[in-house]
């Protein structure tokens, strides 16, 4: 049986993910699209987040676990809740209210916001519905409902957590090189930053470990590679600036 849901409540997922080819930080968002049974022109054409009503049954961490899960199959990632919107306008123009009475919802639905943080290749986009597709942060196409305002306040949040807390490891695979690191760091902050600066205060961090290891299967010279110690961090470290630009 279909568990119930709770018909004005909500989670929104922002999805970012960190495109190691391109070194852009993107968002995950799925094509919203609905045509006129008249005239088969399309009334709604745009992409959203990716989100749902949450269940009867179900905590509001829960549901933001089940709609990540349900568009790439992926489940245990960092998730941030950051932030709630209940502005009673927010799905009032026009193509919003013709979805929503399509779709059956709810006109004053307040959404609860999270964030996920990944890299882009772990989503399969040819297993996703909806046509799942990856956007650079800055680049971002028309979007329904509040959502811009969502992933604006959602990204504001990434950007200062960033310099504070090891959050960029989970942009990154276990084993990264200090270039990757640095292109992670820029691609969140959205500004270059000096290479040998970076580089001499990232590597006298404890909790960022030089490995005995190398980079494979690449032309030019290797560089080491290097991996990020939780249970370091965890013991040693006092919540401060991680690097300072």
């Amino acid at each position: 049986m279909q568990p119930q849901i709770i018909s004005n409540i909500s989670v929104d997922c922002v999805i970012f993910g960190f495109d190691f080819d391109t070194k852009t930080l993107n968002v995950l968002l799925i094509e919203r699209f609905l045509k006129s049974e008249e005239s088969s022109e399309p009334l709604v054409n745009d992409y959203v987040l990716t989100g749902y009503h949450t269940y009867q049954n179900e905590t509001l961490d829960e549901t933001a676990s089940r709609v990540l899960k349900e568009l790439t199959g992926l489940d245990n990632l960092y998730k941030k809740q950051f932030k709630v919107f209940g502005d009673p306008n927010r799905l009032m123009n026009d193509r919003d209210i013709i979805w929503a009475k399509n779709q059956n919802f709810n006109q004053r639905t307040i959404t609860i916001a999270y964030y996920f943080l990944l890299q882009t290749h772990e989503v399969n986009l040819g297993k996703t519905e909806h046509k799942a597709q990856w956007f650079p942060v800055n680049e971002l196409p028309a979007l329904g409902f509040d959502h811009r305002a969502i992933i604006n306040e959602a990204y504001a949040d990434l950007k200062e957590k960033s310099m504070y807390k090891p959050i960029v490891f989970e942009l990154l695979p276990d084993k990264f090189t200090i270039k990757e690191l640095q292109d992670a760091y820029e691609a969140i902050l959205g500004t270059e930053i000096d290479n040998r600066n970076f580089r001499r205060k990232l590597i006298t961090k404890k909790f960022i470990v030089k490995l005995d290891e190398k980079q494979v299967g690449i032309s030019k010279k290797p560089s080491h590679l290097f991996m990020f110690s939780k249970d370091i961090y965890q013991k040693a470290y006092k919540e401060n600036y991680l690097i300072n630009i």
